[in-house]
């Protein structure tokens, strides 16, 4: 039996390495060199578009045929010249997994007559345009381009336009200069292959990814010029971002142990891959069940691309109840705006934040809500600023399935939140309503920390006893039921001491340290502020007060003035025991704010109490004329925290 007269060869890699031929293909071809790129070891058909074929088979994975197609190439003992093949080109896979591709010729010159040749040549040509990569050529000397197929139909660009180095325009600027770097050091150490993917500019103002691949064309081991491709691999682009961000979110969640843990490293997932910025927020019931004007919401993480300024210092945002970020939780579908850069929609988001977008010059924004059993239990906001393309729907919708794929940890989110505010309920009985008083107002804020379910040992009271007003602030070590319990003990105590036997503040601690000494029933430490607001009885009314381990006191003026009244501080409650505690006295003026608060409000890591109370201070000033409530929430929205522990103030406000 006679060989089959069927040439095989196959290549492999991106650059087309030849790693096999059978006989009959060495016959036709001759000796061809194994292991070299496609254009080293065909040389004569570097310009054919046989090249664009292979890559077509390796991108898609789809084989072509063709009939009659023609190949001039230097053949062995008679030179170059034209003959005509039926050509298959099929992906295959080697047993390392590479992908391949596969070629069989049979000869069919014999059969092909003038006008055939003809016609199978424009067929040829035809199918190596249609759809198929840029084709394109550069200098060896510099790497201008000089010659380009299929560029002006993508981009618009004329060759007058795109020539040298023009085609550049066309790139989206935020690849430019990795492009320029990594093909100016190609030219200058002539790799067998460079390979690079960047976005392009289409005639309709869109971007895309290419994929471009090009290696060193010689003549006599000299490099005499570039020749290479440009693929479209957006979709392909695409499937992998979507694959890689959906790794990293799940490797987000499944690692972390705390709520704020598990979305910190989500934000870091989406930024900068999808977003120049990215804030997960906690949702309270007052925004689905809207119980005021404004709600406060904790940002318990966010991400920021680094050459970016930072979010907003404050981790409380106040929402108005009306704006679109609300109106999104509220009906629990995801809100996509894009706008000019710099020119966000007021009603957005906080006034904060929205000027944050301006100075970033973001371009869209998109707020989705994290529902679980129906209720937003979580919102995540990103943004894209700058030149970067502005948010589109596909991102919208590649964000929504990555909350939708960890679904299994947002439902401990949702669980966590129902713990939260159990626990949340459960303190906020243990302190109270402040009382009426006529010719005063006073109004008391807990915030529990965000990381963590339990009750905590912050606390506050307000009350009347005689014609006066004893407020108490105070703060037990810990985050769970041991310290609630020893909190309101204190607080009831506390309370009771002062009803009993009037006397000063510095008398009743002294009765409060005997008693904590006495129980042996708590071991943590505890401290406190007994202040009592009463009548001078000319009409005015001054504040005597006690301080026992706690940050003291913050009296506000009405026209701004503030200082701390540190003239009665001791040590911590169980502490002094039998030992007189001091009381100092201070007038207070018409329309000043006095101020108790717990250290959650003033604290933070690495850095003195003095920086956090000369924070508070400043902070306070210009919110003297505010409505108490205001200037209470404010403060718990505007002052950076640790966010690692809960808050407790009460503020006493007298008519002006």
């Amino acid at each position: 039996m006679g060989r089959a007269p069927v040439g095989i060869a196959v290549v492999r890699g991106p650059d087309h390495r030849l790693i096999y031929t059978n006989a009959v293909y060495q016959e036709i071809f001759g000796p061809r060199p194994l292991g070299r790129p496609f254009p080293a070891t065909f040389g004569d058909l570097a310009q054919s578009g046989y090249a664009l074929l292979l890559d077509r088979v390796m991108t898609t994975g789809e084989p072509i045929v063709l009939s009659e197609s023609p190949v001039t190439v230097d053949y062995p003992g008679s030179g170059r010249h034209e003959r005509y093949f039926n050509l298959s080109l099929f992906p295959v896979s080697l047993e390392d997994g590479e992908h391949a591709v596969m070629a069989m010729l049979l000869e069919v010159t014999d059969r092909i007559n003038a006008e055939q040749r003809d016609l199978a040549f424009q067929r040829y040509a035809s199918l190596v345009r249609a759809g198929g990569p840029i084709e394109w050529s550069a200098s060896a000397v510099d790497g201008s381009v000089e010659l380009s197929q299929g560029w002006e139909k993508v981009t618009g660009q004329r060759p007058e336009e795109y020539r040298g180095y023009g085609w550049l325009d066309a790139v989206a600027p935020d690849d430019r200069p990795a492009l320029v770097l990594a093909w100016s050091q190609a030219v200058e150490q002539v790799p067998d292959l460079f390979e690079h993917t960047f976005r392009v500019r289409q005639r309709d103002g869109t971007y895309r990814h290419f994929r471009t691949r090009a290696v060193p064309v010689r003549q006599n081991g000299v490099v005499v010029e570039w020749t290479g491709t440009c693929t479209d691999v957006e979709q392909q682009w695409r499937e992998q971002r979507r694959r890689d961000l959906f790794a990293r979110a799940s490797a987000a969640t499944s690692e972390a142990t705390r709520i704020d843990k598990m979305f910190d490293a989500l934000a870091h997932a989406i930024v900068p891959e999808l977003a120049d910025a990215c804030s997960i927020y906690l949702v309270p019931d007052s925004v689905t069940h809207p119980l005021g004007p404004r709600f406060i919401s904790e940002r318990i993480a966010w991400a920021v691309r680094p050459d970016l300024p930072n979010l907003p210092s404050h981790r409380r945002e106040r929402f108005a109840a009306y704006d679109a970020f609300a109106r999104s939780v509220q009906q629990r579908r995801p809100l996509h705006r894009a706008f000019p850069a710099g020119q966000p929609p007021s009603d957005l988001l906080p006034a904060n934040t929205v000027r944050w977008l301006r100075e970033t010059r973001a371009n869209s924004f998109v707020v989705l809500p994290l529902v679980v059993e129906g209720a937003a239990v979580a919102v995540l906001t990103a943004a894209v600023c700058g030149e970067r393309e502005p948010i589109d729907q596909d991102d919208v919708d590649l964000l929504t399935d990555i909350l939708d794929h960890i679904r299994p940890a947002v439902d401990t989110v949702a669980e966590f939140q129902r713990t939260q505010r159990v626990a949340l309920a459960l303190q906020h009985s243990l302190l109270g309503e402040p009382p009426t008083v006529p010719g005063m107002s006073i109004v008391g804020r807990y915030q529990p920390s965000p990381a963590a379910s339990h009750v905590g040992g912050d606390w506050y009271d307000a009350f009347t006893v005689d014609d006066s007003v004893m407020l108490a602030i105070g703060d037990i070590a810990g985050h769970d039921l041991t310290a609630a319990i020893a909190m309101s003990q204190l607080r009831n105590m506390l309370r009771a001491f002062a009803v009993d036997r009037p006397r000063s503040p510095g008398e009743v601690l002294c009765r409060l340290d005997s008693a904590v000494e006495k129980s042996g029933e708590y071991e943590g430490t505890a401290t406190c502020v007994l202040a009592r607001v009463e009548p001078t009885g000319d009409g005015h009314w001054q504040v005597n007060y006690s301080v026992a381990g706690h940050p003291p006191p913050l009296l506000v003026s009405s026209d701004g003035d503030v200082r701390f009244l540190d003239r009665a501080h001791a040590p911590l409650l169980g502490l002094a025991a039998n030992r007189p505690r001091s009381s100092a006295v201070e007038s207070l003026p018409p329309g000043s704010t006095l101020l108790l608060y717990t250290d959650g409000l003033v604290e933070q890591p690495r850095e003195s109490l003095d920086h956090g109370l000369e924070r508070l201070a400043r902070h306070s000033a210009p919110l003297a004329r505010e409505p108490l409530h205001e200037f209470c929430d404010r403060l718990l929205t505007q002052l950076p925290t640790a966010g690692s522990d809960d808050i407790a103030l009460i503020a006493l406000r007298l008519s002006a």
